[in-house]
């Protein structure tokens, strides 16, 4: 455990000595903030409107506003997810340094697992600037912090799935934009899998269409943990970090 914290500080410190980390929580949180001023601005409106009709509008804070903008977030970290682990292992390869990792005491298991949490906080810190607009909801409004929070959850968990992924793509190259792109291409197509349910009912639809990573991501929307879903995220990272252990394995031996 000792040795999981070491790297993982280090990689986590490595992000902020860089502008790395910056632009990303900048980016994210200006993106996202966009997003919510925007939605909010909606919202608004058609309470608005429908007052001076005379109509009558449902004020579902945790529905129509919280509930969309948690999978706006999700739409977001997946252009996000490939700019974090790009570099955890390409980096590495690429100075040369893999091979102090490869040849050190430290076993794989806990180089994957330090750099993976690394990955990890830095996208939960991501998430934590977006809660801050939804600060203001609790602060004028009174919306239910339970869906939310489960809602947190969820995003964290599927980027977690998603960063194993993406841990595993980038020890197969050193170059950080092929890692980047391979893993955005391959976030991607988990992403749209869900597509094919929309005009398909065979058997072979239905398994595609359970390994999008969105499809589970709706009932965490709902405020609702569902086990089938929970599992399904804690799978696709245990695959993910079973891989990335492999793929160092086969370099250790050739180094």
């Amino acid at each position: 455990m000792r040795n999981v914290w070491i790297i993982f500080r280090k990689e986590l410190r490595s992000y902020f000595v860089s502008p790395i980390a910056y632009l990303l929580l900048t980016m994210f949180a200006v993106i996202f903030g966009f997003f919510f001023w925007n939605s909010l601005g909606y919202f608004v409106f058609m309470g608005m409107e429908s007052q001076m009709r005379g109509q009558a509008f449902p004020m579902n804070l945790n529905e129509q506003l919280i509930r969309p903008l948690l999978s706006n977030a999700s739409v977001i970290g997946l252009f996000f997810i490939p700019m974090i682990t790009m570099r955890l292992f390409a980096e590495e390869k690429r100075t040369g340094t893999i091979e102090l990792l490869t040849t050190s005491p430290i076993r794989d298991v806990e180089v994957i697992i330090g750099k993976w949490l690394a990955a990890v906080s830095l996208y939960a810190g991501m998430l934590l600037f977006t809660a801050l607009n939804f600060a203001f909801l609790f602060k004028y409004g009174n919306p239910d912090w339970k869906p939310l929070a489960i809602g947190y959850l969820g995003l964290l968990l599927q980027a977690g799935g998603l960063l194993a992924i993406g841990t595993f793509i980038s020890t197969l190259t050193r170059n950080q934009i092929i890692a980047g792109a391979a893993t955005f291409g391959v976030c991607l197509l988990l992403w749209v899998l869900e597509w094919v349910s929309g005009y398909e009912t065979a058997t072979w639809a239905r398994v595609l269409s359970y390994l999008s990573v969105i499809n589970h991501f709706e009932s965490f929307a709902k405020g609702v943990i569902d086990s089938k879903d929970a599992i399904f995220y804690v799978t696709v990272i245990f695959l993910g970090l079973f891989f990335t252990s492999r793929s160092m394995e086969s370099l250790r031996w050739r180094s």
